[in-house]
């Protein structure tokens, strides 16, 4: 999932059923077509899951900064992914859409899928990660244990001044 999610998370000029579809066109197919019923019941499907607040999901409209990214997210959860990039998940989000957010990625790490969660929001990092692998000049410079993890040890080792006992150096 991009950090982005207007210029490179959605299509806006294309109804929440198609972008949702975006990701899984090709199991969406038949006989080289692509129903509009099929792509409505993926969004629907999509969209009571992750509890979007939208009209028409047949037709192009404007959401919130909040519901696009639950598009977003949608989109990408349609291809059952072992694995899930999410970059910034929460930015530009209230509250209330953050704790669903939340509480998305903790199901579907609960139901075995692996999130690499990469925010600039630390008590997002604190409050989600099971490791925290911090970032000083392009290299990774701490792996630190959730248990192990609070802001004066994050902030020190992306500053690069973290002891090496305190996490390990990668």
């Amino acid at each position: 999932m991009p950090e982005d999610r207007r210029a490179q998370g959605l299509a806006l000029e294309l109804s929440i059923a198609r972008n949702a579809s975006l990701t899984v066109r090709g199991r969406l197919m038949r006989h080289g077509l692509i129903s509009a019923h099929s792509e409505s019941l993926l969004a629907d499907d999509w969209g009571k899951c992750l509890r979007l607040k939208a009209g028409d999901l047949d037709a192009p409209g404007t959401l919130s900064g909040g519901n696009q990214q639950k598009v977003v997210l949608g989109k990408w959860l349609a291809t059952h992914p072992k694995v899930l990039i999410i970059d910034e998940p929460t930015r530009g989000i209230d509250v209330g859409v953050k704790a669903e957010v939340y509480r998305t990625l903790a199901e579907l790490v609960k139901e075995g899928t692996a999130v690499l969660m990469i925010s600039s929001e630390l008590p997002e990092v604190l409050g989600m990660a099971d490791r925290v692998l911090v970032m000083h000049e392009g290299r990774i410079s701490a792996d630190i244990a959730s248990a192990d993890a609070n802001e004066e040890r994050v902030m020190s080792a992306a500053l690069g001044a973290l002891p090496q006992t305190l996490g390990r150096a990668a």
